[in-house]
């Protein structure tokens, strides 16, 4: 298994010159070139999850040589399931951090608070976001999510930890003259992350730049995922080859955002390519929207 995924990891890079030629070629033009606080660059592990059941650490090696500096993790660690400190060291063996994990909110219940809390801070994972709850769009049911939400924030936060949700389309239907997201944000405490997932939003029909913008020092963590909306064509769900603005999308995350976290997430895989080639791809495109700004330090 481990050539198999070496031999990804080859054409991987090979992929990665190959496309470096046409990294200007994205939709929109990025900006001149400005020193600012740039984010740092993390992947969240959904995008290569039948790739972790076959070879655990042969995939996180790949996403490292790529260049990613940590990783999002979404319920699979493979040979580490009960050695969070052994996962630690490893991640530090390859180079990778932590930007944070998908959490769901039975593990961050009453009767699973603690043990949820001891494993993922042995590997320093300090912000447990909720990745999915059908009551989040549901006029009752945002009502209990917002509650839920700042009661697991304010225990987080003895432990320096943090919660956070995370949307989808549905978050984006009409409520109370805005939307549920709305309401999540304006109901939760200003330390409860709101990870936008920007594919989703645009899916939508929303503006991502604009959820940014709106709510200042909300976005921790911001997932950057190229999802079309219905109708639109002659585009493909790659970072730069779709319909998402990610340089403003990028100035707002450094200028309003509080944005320390850049997680790429990959869900579809067009014409063929293979869950690490389409990481890969879009990584280009984003790698070259973010050249045009330069780190401060």
């Amino acid at each position: 298994m481990m050539k198999l995924l070496n031999n990804w990891l080859i054409n991987v890079l090979i992929l990665m010159a190959s496309f470096s030629l046409l990294s200007g070629c994205a939709s929109q033009e990025p900006e001149s070139e400005t020193k600012v606080d740039l984010p740092a660059l993390s992947v969240q592990l959904w995008s290569v999850k039948e790739e972790l059941k076959q070879d655990f650490k042969g995939t996180l090696e790949a996403l490292a040589a790529m260049g990613f500096e940590g990783v999002e993790f979404a319920g699979d660690f493979g040979e580490y399931s009960d050695d969070p400190k052994g996962l630690k060291e490893y991640l530090k063996s390859i180079g990778l951090k932590v930007s944070g994990a998908h959490v769901s909110f039975a593990s961050l219940s009453a009767e699973n608070f603690d043990k949820t809390v001891a494993f993922y801070k042995a590997f320093d994972c300090m912000a447990l976001i909720v990745p999915y709850d059908e009551r989040a769009w549901d006029p009752i049911g945002v009502l209990e999510v917002a509650k839920e939400l700042n009661i697991i924030s304010q225990k987080l936060s003895k432990h320096g930890m943090r919660t956070g949700f995370h949307n989808h389309q549905h978050e984006f239907g009409d409520y109370e003259g805005s939307t549920y997201w709305d309401y999540i944000a304006r109901n939760t405490n200003a330390e409860v992350i709101l990870q936008q997932d920007v594919g989703w939003t645009n899916f939508a029909g929303k503006d991502p730049v604009n959820y940014v913008r709106k709510y200042p020092g909300r976005t921790y963590t911001t997932h950057y995922k190229a999802t079309l909306p219905e109708g639109v064509k002659d585009k493909l769900p790659i970072i730069g080859q779709d319909s998402i603005d990610w340089p403003s999308l990028i100035k707002a995350n450094i200028e309003v955002g509080g944005t320390e976290w850049i997680v790429m997430e990959q869900e579809e895989y067009p014409n063929g390519l293979t869950p690490l080639q389409a990481v890969a791809e879009s990584k280009i495109a984003l790698d070259a929207y973010l050249s045009k700004f330069v780190r401060v330090n």
